[in-house]
């Protein structure tokens, strides 16, 4: 059975984290998982390796010394838009949304669990994965289904057709590797998010709906 981490070995990490007992841990997890990482002490050096190693995903500290995360975070998006993941020990809603409204993409409380980092960093390289074909090409075709990626409209057999925001993000996600079977758990975790609650027939009932397309 094909790892994990075969899917994304070209993928390089920057960790900028200045507990070192912490960066001693995720760091060869992350390396165990196929990523390349490379450790940042506190934010001056975080954004000199930004620059220098040119990072696929930041996980970024908030309270770091000579610059904060938030100031690391709004360097950073003033040239880029690289998905950054906050690691913080705050979990006051303010902070968390003015930290998102930031540009800041996710964020984790410390403490949080190995694999839920993970699980979100894979969820952002999928995004990315689907953003890099969707520049390729502006819209998708399978059998008599047609997606254009730029006006979001759909088309079946040529008669175009209304979609909700997640069945339109459902067809995207099929119809980008109609060959690959997806299960439920993984269409849930894609289109609905990590974070997602409720049932696994959610994707069934939105199924339903696509069976009901003109015939």
């Amino acid at each position: 059975m094909e790892s994990r981490a075969v899917r994304y070995e070209k993928t390089k990490i920057l960790l900028i984290e200045d507990e070192e007992s912490l960066a001693s841990f995720i760091q060869p997890e992350l390396e165990l998982e196929g990523y390349e990482v490379v450790w940042a002490k506190d934010g001056k050096e975080g954004l000199e390796l930004f620059e220098k190693e040119k990072p696929t995903l930041i996980l970024l500290d908030w309270m770091l010394p000579v610059y904060d995360g938030i100031t690391v975070l709004r360097r950073i998006r003033k040239v880029s838009d690289i998905p950054i993941i906050m690691l913080t020990a705050r979990n006051q809603a303010y902070d968390i949304s003015n930290a998102l409204d930031q540009g800041l993409d996710d964020y984790m409380t410390k403490p949080f669990e190995i694999e839920e980092l993970f699980a979100r960093i894979r969820l952002i390289l999928r995004r990315l994965e689907r953003e890099k074909r969707q520049v390729v090409s502006s819209t998708l075709e399978f059998s008599v289904l047609k997606i254009d990626l730029v006006s979001h409209k759909f088309w079946c057999k040529g008669e175009e057709i209304y979609l909700t925001p997640k069945e339109y993000a459902l067809l995207c996600e099929l119809m980008n590797d109609p060959e690959k079977v997806k299960n439920r758990d993984e269409l849930l975790d894609i289109v609905w998010g990590y974070d997602f609650v409720g049932q696994t027939n959610t994707v069934v009932s939105y199924f339903i709906h696509y069976y009901s397309l003109p015939s």
